[in-house]
Formats: structure tokens, C-alpha cells, sequence
């Protein structure tokens, strides 16, 4: 069965750290060119002074870049999620949004760099808002990628 974007955000929103974490994906781009994440602020997300806790701030943008860089490079390329930086600018109450982009021109160059098996090292950058549109949390995920060294051959 192939992977559809639909398939993945409904199996990522079910997946039990997502789940019981209050983190739903919304959805992935027809073209894996981008994803929209929530954090659902409640009881079990919330910290000591009942705002989000860092920890899910952070857990809700883990693994999207890398998962947008490698369904549009495809099997030929090893991606993986390295470091990950947040800043937190304001408290978050309520239901908090982050939404990734990686374009296809990104992709394409991330493509060409990784070329005969070159690592490759890209930040990319989000925001994490509120329901009001305020910023809550600015945060920085750094995306490992290479060409497998049999497709490089």
C-alpha cells in the first residue's frame, strides 16, 4: 500500500506519542511540499503553570521537515532529523499551530548538493501561533541528507 499524504497525517495524528501528546496533524501537502501541525493545549499537554509544556512545543515540530525533504527525494537519499533549536516568546494556551514548508526548488537543491554522496546539513525555520496569531515559540530543525552510496555509484 503506498504512502499518501492523507494516510500519513491520519496515521501521525494516531500514533500513541502524537496522540496522547495532543498533537494532530492536520494535513500533508498533496505534493509533500508542506505540513500543518496542532498542539491541543489541555490537562495532560499543559505544564505547572497550566501554558503548553516545552516539551510538546517541541515534540510537534520533530519529525516534519525531515518527512517533507524525504518523500520528495525519494529512496535513493537518507534523511534524518539532527538537531532541533525553540525559542519560547510567549506563553501558549489553547490550540497552537506550526506549519512547514519545503518547496520543490529546496528539495531539488538539497538534491544537488547530496550528489555522489556528499552530506548535506539544512536549517529550517518555523512558528509555532496561537489562536490569535501570536507567536508562542520560534524554532529551528536541522535536516541531514545524503545520497545512498549504492544509488551514488
Amino acid at each position: 500500500m503506498r504512502m499518501t499524504p492523507r494516510r500519513l497525517a491520519i496515521g501521525m495524528s494516531l500514533w500513541i506519542p502524537n496522540l496522547f501528546s495532543g498533537i494532530r496533524v492536520k494535513r500533508f501537502a498533496d505534493d509533500w511540499t508542506s505540513a500543518t501541525v496542532e498542539l491541543h493545549v489541555n490537562v495532560f499537554t499543559r505544564n505547572y503553570v497550566k501554558t503548553a509544556f516545552g516539551g510538546s512545543m517541541s515534540a510537534m515540530t520533530d519529525p516534519y521537515y525531515f518527512m517533507l525533504v524525504m518523500h520528495q527525494l525519494g529512496r535513493d537519499y537518507i534523511v534524518w532529523d539532527t538537531r532541533g533549536e525553540i525559542a519560547f516568546v510567549k506563553p501558549g494556551r489553547g490550540v497552537l499551530t506550526a506549519h512547514f514548508e519545503v518547496p520543490r526548488e529546496k528539495a531539488q537543491e538539497l538534491r544537488e548538493r547530496a550528489k555522489g554522496g556528499a552530506p548535506v546539513r539544512e536549517w529550517f525555520e518555523t512558528e509555532i501561533t496561537d489562536a490569535s496569531g501570536d507567536v508562542v515559540a520560534r524554532v529551528r530543525r536541522e535536516v541531514y541528507v545524503r545520497e545512498k552510496r549504492r544509488a551514488a555509484a
